[in-house]
């Protein structure tokens, strides 16, 4: 079963691939232009690009972070 915010993150999908190239742009560019979205567009461009990576536990993190 498809949950709420899934379901409405397809058809605000759906509409922006039906727009024509420069409307697509133009909500593109309205999106870039305000920082909390655009804050928001680039931490998630970010966990995607780096899905795959291996994991490490949050412990280890820091215990390398302060050795540095």
């Amino acid at each position: 079963m498809m949950r709420s915010q899934d379901a409405i993150a397809e058809v605000f999908l759906t509409a922006l691939k039906g727009l024509s190239k420069e409307d697509r742009e133009a909500v593109l560019a309205g999106i870039a232009s305000d920082k909390s979205l655009a804050e928001d567009l680039l931490d998630l461009a970010l966990i995607e690009s780096r899905r795959d990576e291996p994991s490490r536990p949050f412990r280890e993190f820091l215990s390398d972070k302060r050795r540095a």
